[in-house]
């Protein structure tokens, strides 16, 4: 497939444009700086500003997926979304958040007291992201939240998927690595099972 991945130089993007690269799909790299994306086969790096919205929308036309992995505090969802829309893509992935997952129903991570402070607002914007994708009846949306801690590690391809509730491993810890991220992301595209829905990947 012809997959653009928006945000391709930060830490979950570099891995999902690896690891699709990795499976022989040709992949767009997007990025406000493209030197920053790594040179790998089967990708191609391109500049691109996640607030220009025609610009974006340019860039990802003529591509059977687009991906978003950018900060939620550093775009515009209604802009992102938008692009998408306009390009006709056939699918749009998001790299979400895990403060939008339910940790009790109706309860979000976010919502609860020990939520650390510095990260409560990205996690909030990524919550309304969800939400106003929720809204959305065109667009093949899908999106991805991690587990609390998402951090760079291995990529084991061995990971629980869940749908709203945030996962947590039998020692109390929600976790994943960017790797398996990567891995669960790509799954996703080649072998749809969330479309228009979220779900969760954890340990």
């Amino acid at each position: 497939m012809k997959i653009a991945v928006i945000g391709a130089s930060g830490n979950a993007g570099s891995r999902i444009a690896k690891e699709l690269a990795g499976r022989g799909h040709a992949v767009t790299a997007i990025a406000r700086n493209p030197a920053r994306i790594a040179v790998l086969p089967n990708v191609v790096a391109r500049a691109g500003d996640v607030m220009d919205q025609a610009g974006l929308a340019a860039i990802l036309r003529g591509h059977d997926v687009a991906i978003s992995s950018v900060h939620f505090l550093d775009s515009d969802p209604a802009k992102l979304i938008g692009a998408a829309k306009a390009s006709g893509v056939g699918r749009y992935l998001v790299v979400g958040g895990a403060g939008s997952l339910e940790v009790a129903p109706g309860v979000r991570l976010v919502t609860t007291p020990n939520f650390p402070a510095q990260y409560k607002a990205e996690a909030e914007k990524g919550a309304a992201f969800l939400d106003l994708l929720g809204s959305e009846k065109e667009l093949n949306w899908t999106f991805l939240s991690p587990s609390a801690l998402f951090v760079p590690g291995e990529r084991t391809g061995k990971f629980r998927l869940g749908t709203d509730q945030l996962l947590t491993a039998a020692d109390g810890k929600s976790s994943i690595s960017f790797e398996d991220f990567a891995v669960a992301l790509a799954d996703e595209i080649e072998r749809p099972a969330h479309i228009k829905r979220r779900f969760t990947v954890g340990y």
